[in-house]
């Protein structure tokens, strides 16, 4: 939870660069700075672009981040460099696997290989942009993956994080689980905690980096309302989109992830940071829509291998999910850069 020093602190370091703003020139109204503007991407696999290949930092422990040498802040960087607004990225240290207290503390990598330094380490004094996406893995949405397909348990599983969230309820009846008893309150904790960790990554922005635009960037859209697209597979693929997931839970995901969507919103808003809603863009573009599919489907091979073996999707952005990724994100900075 934040605490009245990390809270205090914060506001003054707003209060700070909401001074030193006005203390200096004058921008011209509705163009971008004409000077690079110092930035920094932050986040988990929704913004390293897990399952997109090829991958930064091959040979080096960070190559489990699984973060993609053009991912959406590579892309969206680019994008707004030809409408000449230039971004200065001082660091891109998203990685997969990154819940929201790792913007804080540590992260312990996969199979024992170290741990990362806290993302707010990127961080300067003089960054003037920071951009990503935070709070799927906190909701934990592995988990509830894991707990409502019987595949996601064994050997296809593997490699995506964490466990269902109780294993003796069969993946069947994911549905009830969560709608009930230890189910719904396990979920209700975790989207309590979601909402309190944003709060915290924010503040802690506007601590280390008093002058720096607070961009977070929401999840695309993965479910679509007509779940019936759900029950084919998409054009050379064989495996359902979403797998062996019950069709009755289908609805149920979309609702964790509108949930979720509410409480980055909520946090946005109190924060007085922007929010860029790609789950509002996303409606044509989710797993289950076919050759028009932006998310790779659960089982579907992806992008990257690792010891011969491509890598399930496991519903993260394709490549033309990741445009429709940067192109909202890129947008949504020229408009900020521009007030």
């Amino acid at each position: 939870m934040k605490t009245p020093v990390v809270r205090g602190l914060a506001a003054a370091a707003v209060a700070l660069g909401s001074c030193l703003t006005l203390a200096g020139p004058a921008a011209s109204a509705g163009a971008a700075p004409a000077a690079p503007v110092p930035t920094v991407f932050f986040g988990d696999s929704y913004t390293a672009n897990y399952g997109i290949a090829p991958v930064n930092h091959e040979g080096s422990e960070r190559f489990f981040c699984f973060q993609a040498k053009d991912n959406y802040p590579a892309v969206a960087t680019r994008r707004l460099a030809d409408k000449g607004v230039t971004l200065d990225v001082q660091s891109d240290v998203s990685c997969g696997g990154a819940l929201t207290h790792h913007f804080w503390e540590k992260q312990e990598l996969p199979f024992g290989l170290g741990e990362l330094p806290p993302q707010q380490d990127a961080l300067k004094y003089d960054t003037q942009l920071a951009v990503g996406s935070m709070g799927g893995n906190t909701v934990g949405f592995n988990r509830i993956l894991k707990q409502c397909s019987a595949k996601l348990r064994g050997d296809d599983g593997v490699l995506l994080p964490g466990t269902p969230v109780d294993e003796d309820v069969p993946a069947a009846k994911c549905r009830e689980f969560f709608a009930s008893g230890d189910g719904k309150e396990w979920l209700d904790d975790r989207f309590e905690r979601a909402g309190w960790d944003l709060e915290e990554l924010l503040e802690r922005i506007a601590y280390f980096s008093p002058d720096a635009k607070r961009v977070l960037v929401g999840y695309p859209r993965l479910v679509p309302a007509d779940t019936n697209k759900c029950l084919t597979p998409a054009p050379g693929q064989t495996e359902l989109p979403l797998a062996d997931i019950p069709k009755d839970a289908l609805p149920f995901l979309d609702q964790v992830q509108k949930r979720l969507d509410d409480v980055m919103k909520k946090a946005v808003a109190d924060a007085g940071a922007d929010f860029v809603d790609l789950y509002a863009h996303a409606s044509a573009n989710t797993a289950c829509d076919g050759a028009n599919r932006g998310i790779g489907g659960l089982l579907e091979p992806s992008q990257v291998e690792l010891l011969g073996r491509k890598l399930p999707w496991y519903l993260h952005p394709n490549e033309r999910g990741r445009d429709i990724q940067a192109k909202q994100v890129a947008d949504k900075v020229e408009q900020v850069l521009n007030r």
